[in-house]
């Protein structure tokens, strides 16, 4: 009975684990173009909060951290994280660039806001605080932009 309830455990997280899938996030904004321009995809940067802003931690748990966004950034956009934490230790370096691409794009209005370009650096959308609709609404409009 005891190896049963330890391979049902098992079973279970392994399927807890798969419900969630892990996104690659890059700090570094200049490789990240490199990489969108050489792909042709889109940049999506996401100024955040991770580690204060409520917004910006449901955001990340209810699309960014789903299987079905992770399935769609790995063939269509590079992630970008920007992030100003009040907890969590960052460098001096991080820290400069972080604000440097902050008052670049403008991204002062709120958390979080997301900024995506185009694979030649052009912005085309912006969208300031929380959206509703999960990860296919998000989806869509990346489509959407991604058309024009």
């Amino acid at each position: 009975m005891k190896k049963i309830s330890i391979t049902l455990f098992a079973v279970f997280a392994a399927m807890a684990l798969s419900a969630t899938a892990e996104v690659s996030w890059t700090t570094d904004f200049s490789a990240a173009q490199t990489q969108a321009k050489k792909d042709k995809k889109l940049v999506l940067m996401n100024f955040t909060g991770s580690d204060w802003c409520g917004w910006c931690i449901k955001l990340k748990k209810e699309v960014f951290d789903t299987k079905e966004f992770a399935d769609y950034a790995k063939d269509n956009i590079v992630l970008v994280d920007v992030d100003f934490p009040s907890r969590k230790p960052q460098t001096a370096d991080l820290k400069k660039a972080n604000e440097g691409l902050k008052s670049k794009y403008h991204a002062e209005q709120g958390f979080p806001t997301i900024i995506v370009l185009n694979s030649e650096g052009k912005e085309v959308w912006r969208q300031v605080g929380y959206m509703k609709g999960g990860p296919k609404a998000w989806i869509d409009k990346l489509n959407e932009v991604k058309k024009n």
